[in-house]
């Protein structure tokens, strides 16, 4: 088994590109993937839909309340703290039905079964997934997603070839990036041809038959461009890799604005930054909404996504009714909050969007660890700042605890870590499904809170197993 391993590592760090995945960033090898039960696979698939079919009901929440036919502060919450014009912008007609075309919820394992702790908007780690699908496939052939699986699924989210626009400030995810330009400029698989990008082999003049590993279809490429100096051209794709607030930081981007509200060029995920807000969470437990939500997702979904979107609450300072308290915290007001023992503060205190708090473990706390004049500041400066920059609680849950092994480098050998886990699954928004085409699993160490990718953390593809031993068999 020793050998197996030190062979596998071997494969794999031989594979690492010289530029690397992240800028300055680097993570524990490991030479085994995570295994996860076959049945939780079918219902990760299942999941896929169910979150799209979430965030085109969100969209269509949004356009109701600005309408009026859905309540206006709908709409007041989620454009709070954005400017005026970029709120224009998302309501743009032209644009009014596009959705992101790549889901990636952040997933907890737990003792019950899983959370979705968030959706990610802005997904890092596409890349990284294709890639480590590809190693390990090479010792592996039950990698979720198979070696081409993310390749394959990027190419539906620009099928003609586009530009992957990132700013300075996601500089760390353009290694990752330009790895995956690199792989789609090489060759269209034959077989993914008409299926994935419209026919382009026909267009190209190419037999079907004239190859089973691929061609260069020619006129179709892909490139990763700087956002602070893009020049859109007409026609061309492009996938967005920078934040919504980072704009101000962007010359020219009124250009590239403008060729998507005249139609000239595609973005995605779209410029709509209400469908960025962690607040979803909070406005999908909320009663007044509830019957939107039933009827949009339909009763099978909605009780589904129940299961497994945590409890969340707006900070929102608006003082209630002498009669009315808080859903589940039965507390009159969020000053009452601040008071909370460390026992009841079990509860992530996380910036909902548009802010350089709004991503990564940057904007969260969990109120349990934090000292009591911390957490009642906190709780504070959330309602004093809620018209500019929301802030949502949330109800707080571990991850269970499991052991992966990885290579000690200070050490020189293999290792065994009891962590917990983040599972990332990728689903690709394609012409006639949402499909899974990959699953990310960070392991960190047990103390870690926030389930982020870090320098002491071992991140490895998914495997499908019949039963896993892991804590995905319970899922």
């Amino acid at each position: 088994m020793l050998a197996v391993a030190e062979n596998r590592l071997q494969t794999i760090r031989a594979a690492i590109p010289k530029e690397g995945l992240f800028a300055e960033k680097d993570w524990l090898l490991s030479p085994d993937p995570f295994p996860i039960d076959k049945k939780f696979c079918d219902k990760l698939e299942q999941l896929g839909h169910r979150l799209f079919v979430f965030q085109r009901a969100c969209n269509q929440l949004y356009q109701l309340s600005i309408k009026g036919k859905q309540p206006a502060w709908v709409a007041h919450y989620l454009d709070a703290g954005k400017p005026k014009e970029l709120i224009e912008f998302s309501r743009h007609k032209e644009i009014r039905d596009d959705l992101p075309r790549v889901i990636r919820p952040d997933l907890i394992l737990t003792n019950e079964g899983y959370i979705i702790a968030e959706i990610d908007s802005v997904p890092g780690g596409i890349g990284l997934t294709g890639w480590l699908n590809q190693t390990y496939s090479q010792f592996d052939s039950e990698i979720i997603g198979g070696a081409d699986g993310m390749l394959k699924g990027f190419r539906t989210v620009l099928p003609n070839g586009g530009d992957i626009v990132i700013s300075q400030e996601a500089a760390t995810y353009r290694p990752e990036m330009e790895w995956i330009a690199a792989r789609l400029n090489q060759k269209v698989p034959i077989e993914e041809g008409c299926a994935s990008l419209g026919n382009p082999l026909v267009a190209a003049g190419i037999d079907r038959g004239s190859s089973s590993a691929g061609v260069t279809v020619p006129g179709y490429s892909w490139r990763v461009v700087p956002a602070e100096n893009y020049q859109p051209q007409d026609g061309r794709a492009v996938y967005r890799f920078f934040e919504l607030f980072d704009l101000p930081n962007i010359p020219g981007i009124g250009d590239t604005l403008r060729a998507n509200a005249e139609g000239r060029i595609t973005i995605t995920p779209p410029i709509k930054p209400y469908l960025e807000e962690k607040m979803w969470f909070a406005l999908f437990w909320l009663q007044p909404l509830r019957e939107f939500w039933r009827r949009e997702l339909g009763e099978k979904y909605f009780i589904k996504l129940q299961e497994v979107i945590p409890y969340s609450w707006l900070l929102d300072p608006t003082p209630l009714p002498q009669h009315a308290v808080i859903p589940r915290l039965e507390i009159q007001d969020w000053r009452e909050a601040a008071k909370f023992s460390q026992k009841d503060r079990d509860l992530l205190l996380k910036v909902s969007g548009f802010s350089p708090l709004g991503w990564g473990s940057r904007g969260i706390a969990l109120g349990a660890d934090l000292p009591h004049a911390e957490w009642q500041r906190r709780i504070q400066h959330a309602l004093a700042n809620f018209k500019s920059t929301p802030t949502i609680l949330q109800k707080f849950h571990k991850g269970s605890l499991l052991e992966h092994r990885y290579w000690d480098a200070d050490s020189g050998e293999l290792k065994t870590m009891k962590g917990r886990v983040r599972l990332c699954p990728y689903f690709f928004v394609e012409p006639d499904r949402v499909k899974l085409r990959g699953a990310l699993a960070t392991i960190v160490p047990a103390d870690k809170k926030f389930l982020h990718g870090m320098r002491d953390a071992i991140l490895v593809p998914s495997r499908a197993v019949e039963k896993a031993s892991s804590v995905a068999t319970t899922l």
